[in-house]
């Protein structure tokens, strides 16, 4: 991997990680085009390293209340949100480590995204609970359709932002929730994979390029939070689904042809 490929793979995983269309699969994608599917376990989790330190650059100070207040209600409604999506993570782990492997559904999981995201988008009544009326089984929820979006192409940040419109959560707060969300999601999905790091997959990539990626993902993580955060509150997500059905089927039609 060169120094470009580094640079074009990191700016993707900042955009992608945060806009409602799926950095797992945009990265999958992108590895393809640039044939460096034997080395994607590593580099995709520096990349994530990346937008981790993004988002948690963004939310430090609400970091540090919860480390000062590690009971308090937020830290609660954080807990029920991680604890599904680490019992699916772990219970279907090696199944979806074959299809991220293949990328056989990726297309069709592109146009699920975009239904969530449609349906999300399209409800009449807009969403009035703020943060403190967040209840539990809300915060379970969002993070059972979190961890639906361990499936490659399905968009983790789109499936807990629309899992929060379907409960009534207000547009602002959402948003807010989600990306908080993500925190202990990226991290755990990093540890996971440091044994098969370990087993060898390190040594395929240069310093350079890999630290320039993770650098350009960090950096494009951050803009891609601060912007969504405002789209979300005013904005539309109906765009995002429109891309990735366009993305879906064209994955779907080049499967077909047999040049993916």
């Amino acid at each position: 991997m060169d120094w470009i490929e580094a640079v074009v793979l990191g700016i993707i995983q900042g955009l992608t990680e945060f806009l409602p269309i799926s950095s797992t699969g945009h990265l999958l994608l992108g590895r393809h085009f640039f044939r460096l599917d034997e080395a994607g376990l590593f580099l995709d989790s520096m990349l994530h390293i990346g937008t981790l330190i993004a988002v948690m650059t963004i939310y430090w100070k609400e970091i540090k209340e919860l480390i000062r207040q590690p009971f308090s209600r937020l830290s609660l409604l954080l807990v029920a949100g991680t604890v599904p999506t680490v019992i699916i993570g772990l219970s279907f782990k090696d199944y979806f480590e074959e299809i991220s492997r293949t990328g056989i559904t990726v297309g069709w999981e592109f146009l699920a995204t975009g239904c969530i995201l449609w349906l999300a988008d399209s409800m009449k009544s807009r969403g009035y609970k703020e943060l403190e009326d967040i209840t539990l089984m809300d915060a379970v929820l969002i993070g059972s359709f979190q961890g639906a979006a361990i499936l490659p192409a399905v968009s983790r940040s789109g499936l807990t932002i629309a899992a929060a419109l379907f409960r009534k959560i207000d547009r602002g707060t959402a948003a807010y929730f989600s990306f908080l969300l993500s925190i202990p999601a990226i991290a755990g999905g990093c540890l996971l994979q440091i044994k098969d790091v370990l087993g060898g997959q390190a040594e395929k990539l240069s310093f350079f390029p890999l630290f320039l990626g993770t650098v350009m993902s960090a950096v494009f993580g951050y803009l891609a939070v601060k912007w969504m955060i405002a789209l979300v509150k005013k904005g539309s997500l109906k765009g995002f689904a429109v891309y990735v059905w366009l993305l879906g089927f064209a994955i779907i039609g080049m499967q077909a042809a047999g040049l993916f």
